[in-house]
């Protein structure tokens, strides 16, 4: 599905109304700095017949339909079936089409299964009657058992990750020729990449990043909410794993990039008012498609989720007459 994750589009237009939630002016408020969402606002969802919710309108830079605004709608419309305290430890969604921006999505959410233990839900969005989303979440109640967990793989210093940023933007001249720098400003999720050259800049990159991130303006702490904050940050800043290699990034004119699907396993309850460290690698790439890894590491170390997901990377133009004739772009 070719949606509009945050940095994608290099012709991206700031949001330009107000239709959020089922409200007009509803998610939006300005700080000063332009046009600031609300994310819960946008996030919640809306039953409007048996098993079906509809879910408000949404940030997005272009025409199409966030993946992550997806994947965290429906998880809220799945966890509205659930009535016996499971929380969602799971889920495998899959983007079918482009969803536009514009309209609202309709989740329709079927219970596949429900045990004492686990419970599993299939969720479809559609818009305009064109499935355009399917996802499977799995719920499990709260249980004792062993424990391990990865360390965190860099220094858990948000502060240091602050100061490299404002340096680079200082010294780079990478940095004026970034518009992703400024347009991040004014999304809902605060990002803060450990290496501001590999998530802006266009060289030739090591598959292997991170950034900081957090909510932008504070939430409930309620778990389920929490994870629907996770699951909509986990699209951001994603996919481009899999092309630093190749010095493309998403936007260019060179590579068409779209999330194909997307997984979640929590392990956690986040608490995304707080700063989390994504993780992210690239262990593969071939046949005009990425994979991307990555963990979600809380302040204290202690990891809260994982995120895997294929990504389409298709290069165009004179990237893919090189590539045809053997080159190395």
């Amino acid at each position: 599905m070719e949606i509009d994750v945050t940095e994608e589009s290099e012709g991206a237009r700031r949001i330009p109304s107000l239709k959020v939630g089922h409200c007009s002016n509803i998610g939006y408020a300005e700080d000063g700095r332009g046009l600031i969402i609300h994310l819960p606002t946008i996030l919640g969802v809306e039953q409007i017949a048996a098993d079906t919710y509809e879910g408000g309108v949404g940030p997005a830079i272009g025409p199409r339909l966030f993946g992550g605004q997806a994947i965290a709608q429906g998880l809220l419309a799945a966890c509205e079936a659930e009535s016996e305290g499971r929380r969602p430890h799971s889920l495998h969604a899959y983007f079918l089409k482009a969803g536009s921006s514009a309209h609202p999505v309709r989740y329709r959410v079927t219970t596949l299964s429900e045990g004492r233990s686990f419970a599993t839900r299939r969720v479809e969005g559609s818009q305009e009657d064109s499935l355009i989303f399917s996802m499977i979440a799995s719920f499990h109640v709260t249980e004792q058992g062993f424990t391990h967990s990865a360390s965190a793989p860099a220094d858990m210093d948000v502060s240091a990750a602050l100061d490299a940023l404002e340096s680079w933007r200082r010294h780079n001249s990478e940095a004026s020729s970034s518009p992703i720098i400024d347009r991040l400003q004014n999304r809902p999720i605060e990002i803060v990449p450990l290496d501001p050259g590999s998530l802006f800049g266009s060289r030739s990159r090591e598959p292997k990043t991170g950034v900081w991130m957090r909510l932008r303006d504070t939430a409930d702490t309620d778990p389920l909410l929490q994870r629907a904050l996770l699951a909509y940050a986990s699209d951001m800043m994603f996919l481009r794993n899999a092309m630093l290699p190749h010095a493309v990034r998403p936007g260019s004119p060179s590579v068409q990039a779209a999330s194909l699907d997307h997984a979640i396993w929590f392990h956690e309850t986040p608490d995304f008012n707080q700063w989390h460290l994504f993780a992210t690698d690239s262990p593969w790439a071939g046949h005009a498609r990425g994979l991307n890894h990555g963990h979600f590491f809380d302040e204290t170390g202690r990891m809260v989720a994982t995120v895997s997901q294929e990504s389409l990377m298709r290069p165009k133009g004179d990237v893919l007459d090189r590539l045809r004739e053997g080159e190395t772009p």
